[in-house]
């Protein structure tokens, strides 16, 4: 054969396989990340204490996985992670982001919104962003935010047209939403500053001034004091540019259908990024005391709302059939994150977790095992998938159903699962899947099908359970469980099966030393 014919061949080949699996008119893409969502914590995965019907919609007509994960346990790397496609341990800083980081994505790096805007699409995030604003600093300068100033780089920077957001997270001050570039209804004779030491003397904080609180801190979360809430950090001015909390779902909503009936004639990405149920909880008066189980399942309730209203308005525009929607969470949940809002109190029967243990800060299944539905009217069959996915691979499945190819240096850990989310026949989802806690900490859980290796770069396992407030429990430097027969990971079987265990080690450490796995 022709030398050049063969070579062509495998071209073809290849370009083949690129785009085998994209979709002949590629729909609409909305993202729903809840925030501190555990497994347990809807009606649709078993929760009985409440009910959120709208989620139960979304699963009733589409694909509800139960082996739906995120890559971390807590929401900076997580959020970093299924933007960018690559695991957040493989950069620095990318731990929980204080309020005057500087942008953790850097502009140039490929993210689910600059390959969906290649292939066309208007691209938007709306809600939580905690990844960090601004030019990181030089000369010994800090860098990050200027509050007063253009917020860049940010969003726009990485692939999205449009953003409107809550800039880090409601726990971490400044309370003020960002649109585009600049602190939105910021006044420039009340210019706001951010910082991580007391401003002054007199200032109120949630210690000098405790007895003013609405709700109580119970650990940390002592420094300023914003709508009788005390937060992370400190922060002066800024007052005709701060929101109350009870307001931020409506907000979402609002900016999000305002979002899509613009582009309603064009094809879209909207990630929806809710601050749900993430502490403080401070649910709009309207839900508040709808549950039994106090602001944090009164939370849920508006978050379901708010998956609802996202709902309703793709009816509305007769967008249902042409948009494919992914619901999810950014880690496992938490009971007393910083508050004392009743969550433990109330909790009753109610396990966030469902089966698992663990939740957020820990690479135990209740760590990053969350709900993850995909709904895609007429073109998804409604039911339930055993599959492994991950928020990780968004990144490469949606490049893939937009027909767009990747570099070889882009999104290096996510894995194109497209069939899966779809429901596709004979479908196959992920092999393996390496989960962390927070920043890079050494910490990981490995899971290849039915066996789980957990290995601590500390040598404790953080807030094993979520029931309880925080702990630091002495555990091994690595265990191992068979979560088909043990899903809550009560048992360490390293002892009985060394082989299986010193096969996942090696993985584990090829997978950390080669810098990808895609």
């Amino acid at each position: 054969m022709d030398l050049r014919l063969l070579i062509a061949g495998f071209l073809v080949a290849a370009l083949c396989t690129i785009n085998a699996n994209a979709v002949d008119s590629p729909p609409n893409v909305v993202v729903i990340m809840a925030d501190d969502l555990g497994y347990g914590d809807v009606s649709c995965y078993g929760a009985t204490a409440l009910q959120t019907p709208n989620i139960d919609r979304l699963a009733a007509e589409g694909l509800r996985f139960t082996s739906g994960y995120c890559s971390a346990s807590t929401c900076t790397p997580t959020r970093y992670s299924m933007l960018t496609g690559n695991y957040a341990f493989r950069k620095a800083r990318t731990g929980i982001a204080p309020p005057n980081a500087p942008a953790i994505i850097k502009p140039g790096t490929e993210t689910i919104a600059s390959i969906l805007k290649r292939a066309g699409y208007a691209t938007a995030v709306i809600g939580k962003w905690h990844l960090g604003l601004g030019a990181e600093g030089t000369n010994g300068n800090e860098g990050g935010p200027d509050w007063n100033g253009e917020l860049n780089p940010g969003p726009l920077e990485i692939g999205f047209d449009t953003c409107f957001l809550l800039p880090t997270t409601n726990d971490r001050v400044p309370q003020v939403y960002v649109q585009d570039h600049r602190v939105l209804n910021l006044d420039p004779a009340d210019p706001l500053w951010v910082g991580n030491k007391k401003p002054s003397e007199d200032h109120p904080t949630g210690i000098t001034h405790r007895d003013t609180l609405k709700m109580d801190w119970s650990h940390g979360h002592n420094a300023t004091i914003h709508n009788g809430i005390s937060r992370i950090g400190f922060y002066t001015g800024g007052h005709a540019a701060r929101f109350r909390d009870e307001d931020l779902a409506d907000k979402w909503v609002e900016k999000s259908n305002g979002f899509m009936e613009q582009n309603k004639d064009n094809p879209f990405f909207l990630f929806f990024s809710s601050h749900d149920i993430h502490v403080p909880r401070i649910p709009h008066e309207r839900f508040q005391g709808k549950t039994s189980l106090g602001y944090r399942g009164d939370s849920i309730v508006q978050l379901d709302w708010c998956v609802g209203e996202v709902m309703k308005t793709l009816d509305r525009l007769n967008l249902s059939e042409k948009t494919l929607i992914v619901f999810c969470s950014d880690n496992g949940p938490v009971l007393d994150d910083g508050y004392q809002d009743g969550a433990i109190e109330k909790i009753g029967n109610h396990r966030a977790a469902g089966p698992y243990s663990g939740g957020k800060y820990s690479v135990y299944e209740g760590g990053t095992r969350t709900p993850f539905i995909t709904r895609w009217k007429d073109h998804i069959t409604p039911g339930v998938s055993d599959e492994l996915v991950c928020t990780i691979d968004l990144a490469a499945s949606l490049a893939a159903m937009s027909g767009q190819s990747l570099a070889d240096d882009a999104c290096v850990d996510s894995f194109d699962v497209s069939a899966a989310l779809l429901g596709k026949a004979e479908a196959k989802g992920r092999d393996h899947l390496l989960q962390q806690d927070n920043g890079a900490s050494g910490t990981y859980g490995l899971r290849v099908g039915d066996w789980k290796l957990h290995h601590y770069g500390k040598k404790s396992a953080r807030n094993v359970v979520v029931e309880q407030p925080l702990a630091n429990t002495k555990v091994p430097n690595y265990q191992l469980f068979h979560i088909a027969d043990d899903p809550a990971e009560k048992t360490n079987v390293i002892d009985k099966h060394p082989d299986v265990a010193t096969r996942l080690k090696a993985q584990l450490d090829k997978l950390i030393k080669d810098g990808r796995s895609r």
